[in-house]
């Protein structure tokens, strides 16, 4: 029961904000179900994974999904992934979470300021500035030059390099990222993040069913079970939720998850 519900919470999260499923999913098993870090990190990473695929299909059928920038940024971040690995490999894991959860400060700051600025305005997800990306009025589709490949490969090469050095799914980066750098609605935003996540963690989610010990245990499909028809009714329910308040909910999660991170950096110091 208990594994149902968190599975459907982190579920809802991830389909509804297009981030949080890996940092939430792990901690919810550990700490919810009891499970050790060796066993929770594959379940959780086969329930996000197939959570993603059913919501990037869903945001596929919606049109909603910009499958070419997803594409992109999928191809250069499995490139640039390893690079991300081989740094962690020889940086203290301390630092590096200490790290990440200074930026995930800093990007929920500025994601709730940018959303509470929306609120006021009464012009939230409406952007008239001229961005890096930017869709097309007439064709609905990026307008594809240099420097929007740049722009979008180089938010594919940061979600890499930060989901190999920190072993975190890529949605955290390139949601604000896309908010920042495109005039995607944010609906958008989140069902392209979900296929990016899908595209990215296929082989690992393959590899993890097919070699996991873990499947064996009996809060595993369950879980995994609730985490997809979580994500289905966050899919949705997101249409219906003004844009302003997912952005609010994506930075309150930014600063749950960096809480999150930065308490594991500290437990083994101060023997929690």
């Amino acid at each position: 029961m208990i594994s149902s519900i968190l599975g459907f919470m982190v579920g809802l999260t991830l389909g509804l904000t297009g981030a949080g499923g890996g940092i939430l999913a792990v901690p919810a098993l550990v700490l919810g179900v009891g499970l050790s870090m060796t066993t929770a990190a594959p379940i959780a990473l086969i329930a996000v994974g197939l959570a993603a695929l059913t919501g990037a299909l869903d945001g596929l059928r919606r049109r909603m999904v910009r499958y070419k920038a997803a594409l992109l940024m999928s191809v250069i971040g499995g490139v640039v992934s390893p690079f991300g690995v081989w740094l962690a490999q020889r940086l203290p894991e301390f630092w590096l979470m200490v790290l990440f959860s200074g930026v995930m400060f800093i990007v929920a700051a500025r994601m709730f300021n940018q959303a509470r600025r929306s609120q006021k305005s009464g012009q939230a997800d409406t952007p008239t500035t001229p961005k890096a990306c930017m869709i097309s009025e007439t064709t609905g589709k990026f307008i594809w030059n240099k420097t929007s490949t740049l722009t979008l490969g180089s938010i594919g090469a940061v979600s890499g390099l930060l989901t190999g050095l920190l072993g975190v799914g890529g949605g955290f980066i390139i949601v604000p990222m896309l908010k920042r750098f495109t005039n995607l609605k944010i609906h958008s935003i989140v069902a392209t993040s979900l296929m990016v996540i899908a595209l990215v963690s296929a082989v690992t989610v393959l590899n993890a069913l097919t070699s996991s010990s873990a499947l064996q245990h009996p809060a595993t499909w369950p879980f995994v079970g609730f985490v997809v028809a979580g994500m289905i009714g966050g899919r949705i329910v997101a249409p219906k939720i003004p844009p302003t308040y997912i952005q609010i909910g994506f930075a309150l999660l930014c600063a749950l998850s960096a809480c999150i991170v930065l308490f594991n950096a500290l437990a083994p110091i101060a023997h929690f």
